[in-house]
């Protein structure tokens, strides 16, 4: 059967006109003139932002924590087609419990609606513990991941054991959302730092930009590891240095490099 006519009829049995996005339970609104839409899988809120007409592929990036936030990368993507996805796992500091819900939504959407099988993960600060963790779960289902001032490490953030001021209540929760003592996770060999071999052997490539003046996250506690670590194990990571900038503001006001590495990364992996 010609590909054409299967893909056809592959889009008549869905319901779904070809090169347009399809419905997703839940309420509907729009963000910045897109559609989106909120609703829970289980117990777990969820979001999915749809393009005016999909590329090729169903290819999506998955945000991870403070959605909206320097949106620029996001609505760039969307401009061309991709979908931006979002998982509630605030206050879970990427626990195994927050890597069991993003399981669930990925099962979702590659498996509902068709999405593409590998995601660019984006993570913004925080956002930096989910999607290294869930990467190093399942590195055969990730296209490229871009981390802005992520924290690679939560001794650093946010039990402030180095350099860093580190946040005392927050930590207390960290400590709750994996179950440890401070003895048990100060001992923890499972943060991102400790689990990059997965990654170098799946061949994700890496985008950090970060401030060299943050405070918060220190670059040498969290992307300097990562990088050095990384390219020792062959993987492939740019970092593109802010030089006197904090952990605010992140992104770039012009998010060009962004995408393009998103792009480069993405179009030949999407389906592996």
């Amino acid at each position: 059967m010609p590909l054409k006519l299967f893909l056809f009829i592959t889009a008549l049995v869905l319901g779904q006109p070809l090169g347009q996005a399809g419905n997703f339970p839940g309420k509907k609104s729009a963000w910045h003139d897109y559609g989106r839409f909120d609703f829970k899988l289980g117990d777990i809120n969820c979001r999915v932002v749809t393009p005016d007409k999909v590329a090729h592929g169903k290819p999506w990036i998955w945000r991870a924590r403070f959605w909206g936030h320097e949106p620029q990368t996001d609505l760039a993507l969307l401009a061309k087609g991709w979908h931006v996805v979002y998982c509630e796992v605030g206050g879970l500091f990427g626990s195994p419990k927050a890597v069991d819900r993003w399981d669930r939504f990925y099962d979702f959407l590659t498996s509902k609606h068709g999405f593409a099988k590998k995601a660019a993960l984006e993570g913004m600060s925080r956002g930096g513990l989910i999607i290294y963790n869930w990467a190093a779960s399942n590195p055969t289902k990730v296209a490229a991941i871009y981390g802005d001032a992520p924290v690679c490490d939560f001794k650093s953030w946010p039990a402030g054991r180095g350099i860093g001021k580190g946040s005392p209540g927050t930590w207390k929760q960290c400590l709750a959302a994996y179950g440890f003592s401070e003895a048990e996770a100060l001992a923890y060999k499972g943060n991102p730092i400790d689990q990059l071999a997965p990654l170098a052997k799946a061949g994700i490539p890496i985008l950090h930009i970060v401030g060299d003046a943050d405070k918060v996250v220190p670059v040498e506690e969290n992307t300097a590891i990562i990088e050095a670590r990384y390219k020792k194990l062959g993987g492939s990571i740019r970092v593109i240095h802010k030089p006197g900038v904090g952990h605010h503001p992140h992104s770039l006001k012009d998010p060009g490099p962004i995408v393009a590495f998103v792009l480069k990364h993405t179009r030949p992996r999407l389906r592996d």
